[in-house]
């Protein structure tokens, strides 16, 4: 089984298409990459139904599209007997994150991706975002525990891009990060998530997948199931770098891979 979790309901121009038509080109790419199923995730962020969570600008002025035509696109295909799941991307909001959680669980998710873009309304993704002002570890140090509240929090169901700070190519102290590692990867395993090995982190300025193999393992070790994932904003992304995926998790002993429905989750055979 081949699987891509994390895809963005756009047109081949990565313009928001939150309909059922724009659907059949990402089935095609996934059909040609030898993926069995997909399931698309949308940012959380973009729907006025959260309107009220968001006090920063870049997310709130986004916040225009509708959860519930964007839901009843992908059902409708998922109703038809396309391999389609309904997901989102869920962005860390700190004391807000239950709130969050309240406003989703009205709707028949099959997954929900947990993800930390921003810290103390800085971003950790963008330039100069959060390292104007923080260090690599600092900036680690932060993360991890934000990941960590998201996790224990019971809103989401993968931890998407779970080592994301470094993708300007900035890490902290290695002894900081072993431990950050073991920190997240046990935190993460006792909470029940899956994580996703992506394929992003390809195309960012660091060049490597999500997580790194060490980060990897310490998943591996704790039993936390994995995902895959390409983080697809238009068609022709879907299951792009997958042979380094599997490749990724083949090495670090990942014979299986998570799938979901309902937010529950399973395992089948990887490949």
């Amino acid at each position: 089984m081949i699987v891509d979790y994390h895809l963005h309901l756009r047109d081949e121009h990565e313009d928001i298409a939150h309909e059922s038509r724009a659907i059949g080109p990402f089935l095609e790419t996934a059909v040609a990459r030898g993926v069995d199923e997909i399931g698309f995730a949308e940012h959380v962020y973009y729907f006025r139904q959260t309107s009220e969570i968001w006090d920063v600008p870049y997310l709130s002025e986004r916040c225009v599209y509708d959860l519930d035509d964007y839901c009843e696109a992908v059902l409708a295909a998922k109703e038809v007997g396309l391999p389609v799941k309904l997901g989102i991307e869920v962005d860390y909001v700190g004391e807000k994150q239950a709130r969050l959680g309240e406003i989703l669980d009205g709707y028949p998710f099959d997954f929900r991706l947990g993800s930390v873009h921003w810290l103390d309304g800085l971003a950790v993704d963008m330039i100069p975002g959060i390292w104007e002002t923080m260090s690599a570890d600092e900036v680690w140090s932060k993360y991890v525990q934000a990941l960590c509240e998201l996790a224990v929090g019971g809103t989401v169901d993968v931890a998407a891009h779970p080592d994301l700070p470094k993708i300007f190519g900035h890490r902290p102290d290695p002894v900081l990060l072993e431990e950050l590692h073991e920190q997240a990867a046990l935190t993460i395993a006792a909470s029940g998530l899956a994580i996703e090995i992506s394929t992003a982190g390809l195309r960012k300025p660091v060049g490597e997948l999500y997580p790194d193999p060490a980060f990897l393992q310490a998943f591996v070790r704790a039993g936390v199931p994995v995902t895959l994932a390409s983080d697809a904003h238009a068609p022709d992304l879907v299951g792009a770098d997958f042979d380094e995926a599997m490749a990724l998790a083949r090495s670090a002993g990942c014979g299986a891979v998570a799938v979901f429905e309902g937010r529950r989750m399973s395992r089948m055979e990887l490949g």
